[in-house]
């Protein structure tokens, strides 16, 4: 239900605006623009629906191997204890308690095409046990709050976008990225915790987040530790090193338990090329919606209101600049990436502003496109308060990028 309000309050604004400017300036252009990106967002839909068939194929069949194989039973066991107190209406055991911790370390990596798929195959075994098919579980708002929240521990791709645009040194915003997408995740699980009435005082919960927390802390000085310019080089190499292992501890494990592992991995890339194919209808929604609001100039106007209300409550509006990013990052990865470069270009890698939208990049992850994505893989309808949930962890992990940012580098 909030998604259909969010749905058409985009696309209602968008045109609104898109008059307001016509009859301001009586450039009809608007117009041609707002519908020519329904029809570019439509085709980036299919497109990136399409182009996920491949990777949820493969990792799904993959996932499949381990299933038969009892790895992810096993692993499922491992974190019960603390997931059978975050996601209390799962049964101890339940296979998506190890798809879900494989997704979560892979986005800690960076990997996000392992990540979807592995995402998306948690909620489906989450569906399973949902007893209304149409409306969101307790244990998928947790989940999809947790993947918005986008905890990485290493954005390599922001740290190459700033090598390519000429910054001494790339790696300098790793740290406060880190800390930045930490709190983001930190607010998504209390958030949730929140509303679902979940114990955060238990030992287990609080061991276990006390132990995250020393680990990000012990990756931060580990990374700091090294010259910067290796810590990009290490971590590609670490990332697929863990990948390759994953797949070869399946196949192994799945051959010593006489699986036919060939046949495991085609029956899982059959349900992983179905997931792709719901999935567009879902996905080109949320973007069009999305381009028709840019293409109005409406997310110019919103830039134009802080900063003018910024400025009359007399604080400093250096990380105005920043803002586009930080407005369409829940919005749109590529969007947002865009908007990063283009900051980058225009005020210079190393500037506040260039090290800032890196930043705001890697704080948060694209809340719409993978509520869009994950819900619409196993068709609900009603995502109840996780959009609501998701936005309050983008916003603090946006606040601490900025505040960050000022902490850093001004």
């Amino acid at each position: 239900m909030v998604l259909n309000y969010i749905w058409i309050g985009l696309i209602l604004i968008g045109v609104t605006v898109g008059i307001i400017h016509f009859v301001l300036t009586g450039q009809a252009g608007v117009f041609s623009e707002m519908l020519n990106s329904t029809f570019s967002s439509a085709k980036t839909g299919f497109e990136i629906s399409i182009g996920l068939t491949g990777v949820l194929s493969l990792w799904m069949g993959i996932m499949k191997i381990g299933e038969r194989s009892g790895v992810v039973g096993q692993m499922s066991r491992l974190v019960s204890p603390f997931f059978t107190r975050m996601f209390p209406c799962l049964p101890k055991g339940h296979p998506a308690f190890g798809s879900m911790l494989m997704n979560l370390s892979a986005t800690m990596l960076g990997i996000d095409n392992a990540a979807t798929p592995l995402g998306l195959q948690a909620m489906r075994e989450m569906q399973e046990t949902n007893k209304n098919k149409e409306r969101a579980s307790d244990p998928m708002i947790m989940f999809l709050v947790l993947v918005t929240s986008g905890l990485t521990l290493v954005p390599v791709s922001i740290m190459t976008y700033r090598a390519q645009l000429g910054a001494a040194n790339p790696a300098d915003v790793f740290l406060p990225i880190l800390l930045a997408t930490y709190f983001a995740a930190m607010a998504g699980i209390v958030s949730v915790a929140v509303a679902q009435k979940i114990n955060l005082f238990n030992r287990v919960v609080l061991g276990t987040l006390g132990g995250l927390t020393l680990f990000v802390g012990l990756v931060i000085w580990g990374a700091m530790s090294l010259p910067q310019e290796t810590v990009g080089k290490w971590s590609g190499v670490l990332a697929a090193v863990i990948l390759l292992g994953v797949i070869v501890w399946f196949v192994v494990a799945g051959m010593a338990k006489r699986v036919n592992v060939y046949d495991a991995f085609i029956d899982g890339a059959k349900d992983g090329f179905q997931t792709a194919i719901g999935i567009i209808p879902y996905l080109i929604a949320i973007l069009v919606a999305i381009g028709i609001f840019r293409a109005s100039g409406a997310m110019d106007y919103v830039v134009s209101g802080v900063t003018w209300f910024v400025s009359l409550l007399g604080l400093n509006t250096d990380w105005v600049p920043a803002l586009p990013t930080a407005l369409m990052r829940p919005l749109s990865g590529s969007g947002a990436r865009g908007l990063m470069v283009d900051a980058m270009v225009q005020y210079g890698a190393d500037s506040f502003v260039g090290r800032l939208v890196s930043i705001v990049q890697g704080s948060t992850d694209t809340t719409f496109y993978i509520i869009a994505v994950y819900f619409g893989s196993v068709h609900i309808k009603d995502t109840r308060y996780a959009v609501l949930c998701g936005l309050i962890a983008d916003f603090c992990g946006i606040l601490a990028a900025i505040l960050l940012g000022y902490l850093f580098f001004h």
